[in-house]
């Protein structure tokens, strides 16, 4: 292990740059395995950030150690590696070992104010976690992840009203309370009329809200990438309610969902993309069924203008069986890191 002071090697790849001193910070602990540093490849490009300012923001530790080469001629190989990152807004990346505690350290080319010498300082973060950042800061548009059920909508099929329904019944019959009586009457009362408005939908394609017929519309589901079907969903909407109708499966009525849009939707879809700008990329995580998610999206974002059509393969992501949080948390990683690069 190297020591606070001492002499290591460091090498680019298998090409030897020179010798270099490790300076120790508070509180001191952090060494290189060995005595040598061998760096993997150079973190991609800054545009706007340099890289002291995202691992001070991502990165769980303070500085962890500094890198000198007072030695090094200015045309040395060291030399020429600080000065390209120090140019391009780029660090140096010495890769996870087993002896690093699984961490990824970065060499950050520094200023010297005093002696003019090549000087690196050192910090550390989870492997992969810095080029995901850093594509994000470069953009200033950061990720925002969705769920569906009870948060941007609350849909139910002819079961689940049935579900509801008796639940509700049974939790009125043993309350004593009569305020909390009234106000599970009144839910239970809209579960019983929503579940009406879906009956008569799957029945005849026409419900009766306000006493006036209203039928479907046939609205065609924009086409993933290498589908060659063309998709067409009878739907009705009710905009004033934020109450849409659909099925998913067109040719199977029992599929077909009462869909309520939570009311501030519209208000927070227009802050998302406002001035045409997107403000985040959007992700969708749920456990729900992927033709399920698919339309639910498509009634929150009929427009594609917060996931387009060939982006929805990769952005929805449905969890059927959850082992873990951790699972979950791991495919949403994934599928943000493979747009970031």
């Amino acid at each position: 292990m190297s020591r606070p002071g001492a002499k290591i090697l460091v090498y680019h790849g298998d090409s030897f740059l020179g010798e270099a001193e490790v300076s120790p910070v508070n509180p001191p602990g952090f060494r290189f395995p060995g005595n040598k540093i061998r760096i993997a490849h150079l973190s991609p490009p800054g545009d706007r950030c340099p890289p002291l300012s995202v691992l001070q923001t991502i990165s769980p530790f303070s500085l962890r150690c500094k890198l000198s080469a007072r030695s090094a001629s200015p045309d040395s190989p060291f030399a020429r590696l600080y000065l390209s990152c120090f140019a391009d807004y780029r660090s140096a990346v010495i890769a996870a070992t087993p002896g690093s505690a699984g961490e990824e350290v970065h060499l950050v080319a520094m200023p010297s104010k005093v002696e003019k010498f090549p000087c690196f300082w050192c910090f550390s973060v989870r492997p992969g976690l810095y080029a995901p950042c850093l594509a994000m800061l470069n953009l200033r548009c950061l990720s925002i992840v969705f769920d569906l059920d009870e948060t941007l909508i609350v849909a139910n099929t002819m079961k689940s009203f049935e579900d509801r329904i008796e639940a509700l019944s049974r939790r009125i019959d043993g309350e004593d309370d009569p305020v909390r009586v009234s106000g599970m009457s009144a839910e239970l009362k809209r579960y019983i009329e929503d579940k009406n408005l879906l009956k008569q939908y799957i029945e005849s394609d026409t419900i009766v809200d306000n006493g006036k017929a209203v039928g479907v519309q046939s609205e065609e589901v924009p086409m993933l990438p290498g589908s060659q079907e063309r998709v067409l969903r009878p739907v009705i909407r009710l905009q004033e309610k934020n109450i849409v109708l659909t099925r998913i499966n067109p040719e199977i009525r029992d599929t077909s969902v009462f869909v309520r849009l939570r009311p501030a939707w519209e208000d927070l879809r227009s802050y998302l993309t406002a001035k045409g700008r997107k403000r985040f990329e959007v992700y969708v995580c749920t456990m729900a069924e992927r033709d399920y998610a698919l339309e639910m999206w498509r009634l929150l974002d009929p427009e594609a203008h917060l996931i387009s059509a060939q982006q929805l393969p990769d952005r929805v992501v449905c969890i059927k069986v959850l082992g873990s949080h951790c699972c979950m948390y791991f495919k949403m990683a994934c599928a943000i890191q493979r747009w970031l690069w």
